[in-house]
């Protein structure tokens, strides 16, 4: 995990390559809305792009994380199996019903059925390198996302150029990612993680949450603001020294968000010594979002080996996999 964590620069490099060199063959119908389907490493992809591409893009786009769509999906729209293994069970019956419904089918795979489904339907595919753990394949899913939808007049091209920045930039903070990550998995050892930022960033704190999971093997959760405001602030009463928060701040927050952020931190402070605030660096939220991921990365692989756990050790989704195969 660790070289896995180190190659996420030359990820984003080898990707922009495969998006360089790769033409859809199908003309699409008409689009009139958008489905992503994907589970963990492959389906925070989806709503990280999602979330990047929401300001610019005229279509709505749903991410579904499920055996089953949504019932408007129809031949108006693109649905997009992502699924690193290609073996995913709920993308791989999502995208099957997809066929069903008439719909308009891309996939995004290093192989197995998906890469099989595409080429028997005729339906375009792009293949990314495989062999490793989802989580660490973010790259080759945004880009190739962003590839798709660029080729299709949807977005902009600036959103590759802005990956190359963003590529750059963490490569000339690593040393400074690397010594907050440190500090952010000592904060954090011992404690449940609270993660919070600015609804945009959402995504980018899931992936979070998702990383301290299955790398650190640490419960935590993750809440937005405004919506936390709402509910979850009433829930600090009972917040004590257990807690750590975490507050991602993008330096582009909506002006009245960052009053609620400030007024917010101030009263979790009242419950919980364990207040860190990570600030990110960029000069777009595809910078930003990049560098807090890779910061985010390295943290949970600290905190890995401070908890003393197998960083890739993921048996307990194994063996769920194996239950459900004889069900």
């Amino acid at each position: 995990m660790d070289k896995l964590i180190a190659d996420f620069p030359q990820n984003i490099t080898d990707a922009l390559k495969i998006a360089a060199e790769f033409k859809l063959k199908n003309n699409p119908d008409e689009i009139r809305n958008i489905v992503i389907c994907g589970m963990g490493g492959s389906g925070i992809g989806g709503k990280i792009f999602a979330q990047w591409v929401q300001d610019e893009i005229s279509l709505p786009i749903q991410i579904c994380q499920d055996y089953t769509l949504p019932r408007f999906v129809d031949k108006f729209t693109l649905v997009i199996g992502s699924s690193y293994s290609g073996n995913t069970e709920e993308t791989i019956t999502a995208v099957k019903e997809a066929k069903e419904k008439g719909a308009q089918i891309i996939g995004i795979c290093s192989g197995g059925q998906l890469k099989d489904f595409c080429e028997e339907n005729n339906y375009d595919y792009i293949i990314v390198p495989g062999g490793n753990p989802p989580r660490s394949a973010l790259a080759f899913s945004v880009v190739q996302l962003i590839n798709i939808f660029v080729q299709l007049g949807l977005i902009d091209f600036k959103f590759l150029k802005q990956l190359e920045s963003a590529r750059d930039l963490i490569i000339s903070e690593n040393s400074f990612i690397k010594k907050e990550a440190i500090e952010l998995a000592h904060f954090l050892k011992g404690k449940v993680g609270v993660f919070y930022s600015e609804t945009k960033y959402e995504s980018i704190i899931i992936r979070a949450r998702q990383q301290f999971n299955e790398n650190s093997k640490l419960l935590c959760w993750h809440h937005v603001i405004p919506e936390m405001n709402h509910n979850e602030l009433v829930g600090w009463g009972g917040g004590d020294n257990r807690f750590a928060a975490v507050f991602f701040d993008t330096k582009d927050l909506n002006p009245r968000n960052n009053k609620r952020l400030e007024i917010t931190i101030s009263d979790v402070r009242k419950k919980t010594e364990n207040v860190r605030i990570i600030s990110s660096k960029g000069e777009n939220q595809i910078e930003r979002s990049i560098y807090l991921t890779h910061l985010v990365d390295w943290s949970s692989f600290y905190l890995s080996e401070l908890n003393e756990v197998d960083v890739m050790d993921i048996k307990v989704i194994d063996f769920l996999k194996d239950a459900l195969s004889k069900f």
